[in-house]
């Protein structure tokens, strides 16, 4: 979804699609997967996207995933949401160092590979509204003004535990939507509360728009039962929302109150 917004691959907007949105590399013309990858990193680096609809450059974190134990095995991309230039569409994230939940025994039993939750109403499908999912994660925090240094956050911590998972082989979990060339994954991003023409139009609508249960992350095994989390969400994005994922009529933007707000909803 590019967050708009959600965007393309690797993008955060909705506006614009494609590699590079905030959003979905599915496109609105067919069928988009929603999952999270087991995988290991094999290095990451800055990119940046230009939308020619809302003239703001995203940037995003691309990691090169192997989803296999063998060197041999199928790598991807991941292109995961770090931040604009746009101050009136900025990041909204949390990092949690010590994440606990008992989601992560689903995360170790899984494959290395593509996990498909579409449609999945309940854990380990992410929903920050519909779930505890970020109980004890601490506030959200916004980036600033991005311009693509390495050294602002929210890059300057997430780029490093990338590095490490790169250097000490550990287990990364990537949630978000697959690219419609079936060789990456994007959206890392809430894939809920975005307007105009990322608005879900019905409960057939299975393109890149809002949906609930499809919020995007990343998870990594530290070892020893320690476990670091990153979330997004984009300020330009509403909430409450309803059973489809749009913005309801008073909605606003993400905040501490709103994790979990509507797990009996």
């Amino acid at each position: 979804m590019s967050h708009g917004h959600h965007g393309g691959q690797g993008g955060h907007g909705h506006p614009g699609g494609g590699q590079g949105g905030h959003g979905g590399g599915g496109g609105d013309g067919g069928a988009v997967r929603y999952g999270f990858v087991k995988c290991k990193v094999l290095g990451s680096h800055m990119k940046s996207s230009f939308n020619r609809r809302t003239h703001e450059t995203q940037y995003h974190l691309h990691a090169t995933l192997q989803l296999g134990s063998s060197r041999n095995s199928e790598n991807w991309d991941s292109a995961i949401n770090v931040g604009t230039d746009d101050s009136d569409d900025l990041l909204r994230y949390k990092f949690a160092f010590d994440f606990h939940h008992p989601i992560v025994e689903s995360f170790s039993a899984a494959e290395y590979g593509f996990t498909d939750l579409s449609d999945r109403l309940e854990l380990p499908a992410l929903d920050f509204l519909r779930s505890d999912i970020l109980k004890e994660t601490g506030p959200w925090r916004d980036t600033g003004v991005m311009d693509g240094s390495l050294d602002v956050a929210p890059v300057d911590r997430l780029k490093p535990l990338l590095d490490k998972a790169h250097s000490q082989s550990l287990d990364v979990y990537i949630f978000g939507r697959e690219y419609n060339t079936n060789d990456g994954i994007h959206d890392v991003h809430m894939n809920q509360g975005s307007t105009g023409s990322f608005v879900n139009t019905g409960p057939g609508d299975r393109g890149d728009h809002n949906r609930v249960w499809e919020d995007g992350a990343v998870f990594v095994d530290l070892g020893g039962g320690r476990w670091a989390a990153y979330f997004t969400a984009f300020t330009k994005q509403m909430v409450p929302t309803d059973k489809l994922g749009n913005p309801v009529s008073n909605a606003h933007g993400i905040d501490d109150s709103d994790d979990g707000s509507l797990i009996r909803a």
